[in-house]
């Protein structure tokens, strides 16, 4: 048979989401590569999904649903798996009241239809809820305070941008699409700028480079500003679309430039040419995420936000400060929110499931996530999900957290799912199709809940076909050329909802109009050392960072291997060498890891990477405590200090 191409659009959990298109012979996926007609996408995919093959057709795929019958996972029915689910469903509501049922829904697929999954729970209960947002939280909610939305201009407004400052964020890994763009613009004649403690690839595309102490961006964004102020160089309308300049202005002058620069760990000359590039706008902020994944991360996004409005910068082509995209905003929910008896705190899961009495949860769902491997204190949130009477997960692979479930639901892979996407990354919107049919075992979410809801007489849920609801989810911009039709027709569409520029008509949609800058300092927050012992090194801040190869948990090739690797300055630990079996030891757990060395980091920072399993002993979460953010309820993930020694 001829080998046919066929597309679909990328759902993990990336700001790109990727048109794709799939090589098929013989109903059998052969290759994978970029869509050459989407605009973001241009022709070329991730390594990660262009070698997701290796997970589809690997050892870890669930094709058949799985019930723990004598502490082992074995195959079942579907009517069989149905009605147990059922019984389980029915008789804990009865027993315990419907808070005893916890629904987890996560990342790991951003496809619209997952959030039919929060309308069952919400219909048969309602449930208890997770609360938080371990990725974007603080960030998202320091925007929400300042602009009243978190969304960004244009992606391709940047080829207006005279310097492009990248705070704390690595697209060569986090977000490749982008670098084309910055490419464009770099040949265009705009600057760009890498902040960011950790040296990484991304540095290679920058004209200038910084690499402040951990943690300390709000103390660099600060005496930006104290420049600003001191040399006359804040927008003169700042007082006009700025509530809380004085206090702002207060919070800058506490310190002269110099003491700000001290306590960013940067040059003065380094934070005056950064004010200069502020100054001489239009300059772009795109503001990654790791800053706020601190306990005052909030403040830090906060002060970046201040210092792209007081210089200018904000309201204009080629400027703004760009955190995220509103990928959702187009899309018409699928039922009204209803309040929950009870909420479990994302970024504290463990301790939550665990303390959580009158009930207790006894039954868990696990939708479009795993975490175990992705939350802090892996730990904790293991014993708390062996605690769990009835865990319930709904996966296409065999995670971490899926070898502890009860019932384990087999559900598509990115290239058999049928969803609608948008992206955190830019405005366009794309329709998910199945590039080859999913194995007889396996089912869609959304046909796994209506099944359900038949069984529990829950009336109300949609039993409508897939493309109908997605013609329901595009209701609001059907009109405007982004229907289904249209998606099919020409793909990707960009958003009808999104504007070129966020805040083209010069205010924002905060209550009054006007950007809310930060007005008072961050609390300065402890950060528990571990101890010291014989032949350790001095206390390293952990970064535990995106890689090229891993999809969050979900590693191409082999993995990691035997071990987890820990990459550190030579100088951080004398007497070491590269490829040592080293011990790695927070105030809250110890790995081994084979130890990298890397002259251009910095001498106190440590970095591992993200998205570890834990039973393998490769997760880096077993040694970050669970704290959340000052705002936002995110995860405090970088606020982590290691030491590392030899292996006796």
């Amino acid at each position: 048979m001829t080998p046919q191409t066929r597309r679909t659009t990328c759902n993990r959990d990336c700001p790109d989401a990727c048109g794709i298109v799939a090589t098929v012979e013989n109903e059998r996926i052969t290759a994978l590569a970029g869509d050459p007609e989407h605009p973001v996408t241009r022709g070329f995919l991730c390594f990660r999904t262009s070698r997701f093959l290796e997970l589809q057709d690997g050892p870890q795929r669930v094709r058949e649903p799985l019930v723990r019958r004598g502490g082992a996972l074995v195959p079942a029915s579907w009517d069989e798996v149905l009605d147990l689910l059922t019984e389980r469903l029915r008789t804990i509501r009865a027993e315990s009241g419907p808070a005893a049922i916890f629904h987890y829904r996560s990342g790991g697929s951003l496809g619209i239809l997952k959030h039919l999954t929060d309308l069952f729970f919400d219909q048969f209960g309602p449930c208890t809820e997770k609360v938080g947002d371990i990725c974007s939280g603080a960030g998202e909610a320091a925007q929400l305070l300042d602009f009243g939305v978190s969304d960004s201009n244009d992606l391709f407004d940047l080829l207006h941008s005279r310097h492009i400052v990248l705070w704390g964020k690595n697209p060569t890994v986090s977000n490749v699409h982008l670098v084309p763009v910055l490419k464009d613009a770099k040949a265009r004649g705009t600057e760009l700028v890498s902040i960011d403690p950790v040296h990484h690839k991304a540095a290679n595309l920058c004209d200038s480079v910084l690499q402040p102490a951990p943690g300390r961006d709000y103390e660099l964004a600060m005496g930006v500003a104290r420049v600003l102020f001191d040399t006359g160089r804040v927008d003169p309308r700042a007082a006009e679309f700025c509530d809380h300049l004085p206090e702002f202005r207060a919070l800058a002058e506490a310190r002269p430039a110099a003491a700000w620069a001290a306590a960013a760990g940067v040059e003065l000359a380094a934070l005056r040419g950064l004010a200069d590039r502020y100054a001489d706008g239009p300059t772009a902020t795109l503001i990654g995420w790791g800053m706020q994944r601190r306990q005052r991360g909030g403040a830090i996004v906060r002060a970046l936000d201040a210092l792209c409005a007081i210089s200018g910068n904000l309201f204009r082509s080629g400027g703004g400060a760009s955190f995220y995209f509103r990928r959702r905003k187009a899309f018409q929910a699928f039922g009204p929110k209803v309040q929950a008896p009870r909420a479990i705190r994302e970024p504290l899961l463990g301790q939550d499931l665990l303390a959580a009495q009158a009930p207790p949860v006894r039954l868990m769902w696990v939708t479009a996530g795993n975490p175990l491997a992705m939350l802090p204190d892996s730990a904790t949130v293991a014993k708390a999900l062996d605690a769990v009477e009835f865990l319930v997960v709904a996966d296409c692979l065999l995670t971490d957290t899926a070898k502890r479930a009860h019932v384990v639901l087999p559900v598509p892979t990115l290239l058999e799912d049928s969803d609608l996407l948008g992206s955190y990354g830019h405005h366009w919107l794309a329709e998910s199709r199945p590039v080859v049919a999913m194995p007889p075992g396996v089912r869609h979410e959304v046909q796994i809940f209506q099944a359900l809801a038949e069984r529990l007489g829950l009336a109300d849920y949609p039993q409508d076909s897939l493309d109908q609801l997605k013609r329901q989810a595009l209701s609001l911009v059907a009109g405007q050329g982004a229907g289904l039709d249209y998606l099919r027709k020409f793909g990707a569409v960009r958003s009808p909802v999104a504007d070129p520029l966020l805040f083209g008509s010069g205010r924002v949609p905060t209550p009054n109009g006007k950007v809310q800058l930060l007005d008072a300092p961050p609390e300065e927050v402890a950060v528990a050392v571990p101890p010291e012992r014989q032949g350790s090194s001095a206390p390293l801040w952990l970064f535990s960072n995106s890689t090229e190869k891993s999809q969050a948990s979900q590693w191409s090739g082999q993995g990691l291997g035997e071990r987890v690797w820990i990459a550190v300055h030579p100088d951080a630990v004398p007497g070491l060498a590269a490829g040592d079996v080293v011990l790695v030891e927070s105030a809250v757990g110890t790995l081994e890891a084979a130890l990298r060395l890397d002259a251009t980091q910095r001498v106190d920072v440590a970095i591992m990477p993200k998205g570890g399993h834990f039973d393998r002993g490769h997760a880096a979460n077993a040694l970050i405590a669970a704290r959340a953010t000052d705002l936002g309820l995110g995860a405090a993930y970088l606020d982590t200090l290691v030491r590392i020694r030899a292996r006796q």
